[in-house]
């Protein structure tokens, strides 16, 4: 696949980043969400999963999960480190995801950790009807947004949670749980929003995403 804009900067430091990631846990990392879960067996996409840390702590639950993640040498990490997990690796990226919409598989839950700030504003619209494309009905998409000054080498936006959920609504998708917290890693200068939004199991609005549209 060709490089992804927004993948900058990580496949040259797969193996430090890959560290980084796995020395905070899944729970830790959703603490203000896990109650937006839904109950295991459930289908899940965990879409830019870098390591596999949060797909391996969902399939150990007993979830079907696809790690969506674009940079390759990341995803080598990620199979490496969770070998023994069931987890379904695929090479495929935002904002297009022409791979997943391809398949015309839908999911219970969407994962976005730490993704959306990648896009800028014309991929974000795009990516929104994709992965509302991708959505059961009562399906949730929870995703957290970075806040803070850009690391060098990186490409990243400044996104509100509040844009976000306007985007989502936009789309078919109802703003369900928000909620601001601190950077799990201890940076001052960096905070997160965290938001679920889900697509109603019964409603006149047709999310966009398939592929085509």
């Amino acid at each position: 696949m060709a490089a992804v804009a927004g993948s900058g900067g990580y496949g040259e430091n797969a193996a430090s980043l890959a560290g980084q990631y796995e020395s905070i846990t899944f729970a830790q990392v959703h603490r203000d969400v896990l109650h937006l879960f839904p109950a295991p067996p459930s289908r899940v996409l965990d879409i830019g999963a870098g390591s596999g840390r949060d797909a391996a702590a969902l399939a150990r639950q007993g979830h079907r999960v696809t790690a969506v993640e674009p940079t390759e040498a990341l995803r080598i990490q990620g199979r490496a480190i969770h070998a023994a997990v069931p987890i379904a690796w695929v090479d495929d990226a935002l904002p297009d995801l022409a791979v997943m919409c391809g398949r015309g598989e839908r999911f219970d839950l969407v994962l976005l950790t730490a993704v959306w700030m990648h896009l800028d504003a014309a991929e974000r619209e795009r990516a929104m009807a994709r992965v509302a494309g991708l959505l059961s009905p009562g399906g949730r998409v929870v995703m957290s947004l970075r806040h803070g000054p850009v690391p060098e080498g990186r490409r990243m936006f400044e996104v509100s949670a509040e844009e976000t959920a306007d985007l989502g609504r936009r789309h078919g998708l109802d703003e369900v749980f928000g909620c601001e917290r601190e950077d799990m890693l201890g940076r001052g200068d960096v905070h997160w929003s965290f938001l679920c939004l889900e697509r109603p199991r019964a409603s006149g609005r047709s999310p966009g995403g398939i592929v085509g549209d």
